[in-house]
């Protein structure tokens, strides 16, 4: 592969990790929501972040030009060849921390994908402008659900305080780039995350403020993934999600 292949590779799988690893956790909602509605919207939006993952490694693979599949990406590969953010692969805690974890992704996500829905690469911005749909939702009901926790009871509002503190410190790396995203943005492929940073942090602040939460201050920040370093908890999803496939690799449906 060229460079830019490779570039665009590799930022292509970010993108597919990052829904494969969201999905898996909010999957684990499913059956153990508070209430029957939320179980069933979570549910759906852990489908969402799946089908996702699917057009986004698909294209992954059709770039690395291997003859893999989506499968074999979301399947065969290991943990260190992984590269989706911290913040997606932490254990998903009480039904707060959920919430505040997807107040944070999603507005980072619809940003995101409103900007990608611009790039030179077609493939890129056509499942771009499918994911802003998607995500605007997910946006939309994790602020619902911060304002109603952060402004309702002194337990309610104490567990969702916590959750923005103790998410706060993953947060930086979602803006994070390196010299592969640049050499892709100097060509109007990937997203200028300077200015998906503002976006996100008005409307994240402006919630937050509505919620009666305190904002955290930018301190230290977790960071790695993008040179495949993660938790170990990614390690224990990968064990589940990927039995299957590995104990039976010629495997066919």
């Amino acid at each position: 592969m060229t460079k830019e292949q490779q570039a665009l590779y590799k930022y292509t799988l970010s993108l597919g990790d990052n829904a494969l690893i969201q999905s898996y956790r909010l999957s684990e909602w499913c059956s153990h929501a508070p209430i029957l509605e939320e179980d069933l919207a979570l549910t759906n939006f852990a489908l969402d972040m799946t089908g996702r993952a699917q057009m986004l490694l698909t294209y992954a693979a059709q770039v690395d030009g291997n003859g893999k599949t989506d499968d074999d990406l979301a399947y065969r590969r290991k943990e260190r060849d992984f590269y989706n953010h911290l913040i997606m692969e932490l254990p998903n805690g009480d039904f707060a921390f959920t919430m505040a974890r997807l107040l944070l992704t999603s507005a980072y996500e619809f940003y995101f994908f409103t900007e990608l829905k611009h790039s030179d690469d077609k493939t890129l911005a056509g499942i771009a402008a499918k994911t802003v749909k998607e995500v605007k939702y997910h946006m939309a009901h994790a602020t619902g659900w911060v304002l109603r926790l952060g402004d309702g009871t002194a337990e309610s509002h104490n567990r969702i305080q916590d959750a923005v503190n103790e998410l706060w410190q993953y947060t930086g790396e979602l803006f994070e780039t390196n010299s592969a995203d640049a050499l892709l943005r100097d060509k109007n492929i990937a997203v200028d995350l300077l200015s998906v940073k503002d976006a996100w942090n008005n409307y994240v602040s402006k919630v937050l403020s509505e919620a009666t939460l305190s904002k955290p201050t930018d301190g230290y920040m977790h960071g790695g993934s993008n040179n495949g370093m993660h938790t170990e908890y990614l390690g224990h999803i990968l064990s589940e999600m990927q039995y299957l496939q590995r104990a039976y690799p010629e495997a066919t449906w």
